[in-house]
């Protein structure tokens, strides 16, 4: 039995910066993704997960506005809702779904759901909080996602769990906005060495060089190290009478004894805080040991599904939830390592 589970190191990834709207907000979104594929029913299917965190020092019950706790929209035609955190209580609603149960004073939730949509449909997603980074991930060949009304920048594929996935980032989502994504499942996004409007570059191995040589002789020339234009504007500034090789390593020096400094005084300042350090230190073993039980929940799960005592299905789930767990956990450990 391979017992070695490679977990996503998606607060690599998923960088946990926090939304606020203004001085007042009591609930913020500390980070959100969804990960878009195809079922085989053919509609689409997508996994959302969403870090909610309770800015104020008293027991967050919601805005007063509408019902519950944390109020979420889905997409219209959205169905087959399934919450993937047995733990969190919520209750449908004509549009999406609420939260039903409090969140602790200054405290984090991670709500992890799926849904589908109808084969064919534009995916219209509105953001009830401000989101400050949201990203989209699409298994690699399974498809990508255009975004429509939105800027969108391509980030490549990132792996996780073995598994490669084309990643989409878009920044500082604000509240009530709605984007549009459409979802292809049989055009993939550009490969490397494709230009974003699909024509090939224009690099040649030694075999292209050989084989034009017998065709006409033709020879290429590598371009020059440096652009002439930079040269001219060089000679032109007031810092030509120095070695432009020589002031960029003096330059490089200042930075990095910069930053040394700026790291010593950082750690002289925690060191004069050692009380705080204590509580501190105390909470960063408690996460810790969180994240060595999940880690354990995991290899238990898998044990248990190569016994047969578990559908499919639900080892997914039970996996996926577990994962959502840990993401959180590292989020927190993060704040310890900053």
């Amino acid at each position: 039995m391979i017992k070695k589970i490679i977990i996503p190191l998606l607060g690599l990834l998923l960088i946990p910066c926090l939304a606020f709207a203004n001085g007042t907000d009591k609930l913020g979104v500390e980070m959100q993704y969804i990960v878009v594929s195809p079922t085989q029913d053919g509609s689409t299917q997508i996994m959302d997960m969403v870090s909610y965190k309770n800015l104020t020092n008293e027991e967050y019950k919601g805005d007063g506005k509408s019902e519950g706790v944390i109020s979420v929209t889905l997409p219209e035609g959205a169905q087959n809702l399934k919450m993937l955190e047995e733990s969190i209580k919520y209750k449908e609603t004509d549009n999406g779904f609420v939260t039903t149960e409090p969140i602790p004073a200054d405290k984090s939730i991670t709500v992890p759901f799926t849904y589908s949509v109808p084969k064919g449909q534009d995916i219209a997603i509105t953001f009830n909080l401000p989101v400050p980074m949201y990203q989209v991930l699409v298994p690699e060949g399974m498809g990508s996602v255009e975004f429509k009304d939105v800027d969108a920048q391509s980030q490549g594929f990132l792996s996780i769990d073995e598994k490669n996935y084309f990643t989409y980032t878009v920044q500082n989502i604000q509240a009530n906005q709605t984007i549009t994504l459409a979802y292809n499942k049989d055009v993939q996004p550009p490969s490397e060495g494709t230009n974003t409007d699909g024509t090939q570059s224009e690099t040649k191995d030694a075999t292209d060089s050989t084989k034009n040589g017998s065709v006409g002789n033709v020879t290429k020339t590598a371009p020059d190290f440096h652009n002439p234009g930079h040269l001219r504007m060089w000679e032109q500034s007031a810092l030509k009478g120095f070695d432009p090789h020589i002031l960029m390593i003096v330059l490089g020096t200042i930075l990095i004894a910069g930053i040394g400094y700026f790291s010593y005084f950082k750690f002289k300042n925690r060191a004069s805080s050692k009380a705080i350090d204590d509580k501190d230190e105390q909470a960063f073993k408690l996460l810790m040991a969180k994240q060595k039980t999940i880690l354990d929940k995991i290899l238990e799960l898998e044990e248990t599904l190569e016994k047969g005592q578990i559908s499919e299905s639900d080892y997914q789930a039970k996996l996926e939830a577990y994962k959502q767990h840990l993401v959180q956990v590292k989020l927190s450990l993060n704040q310890f390592v900053e």
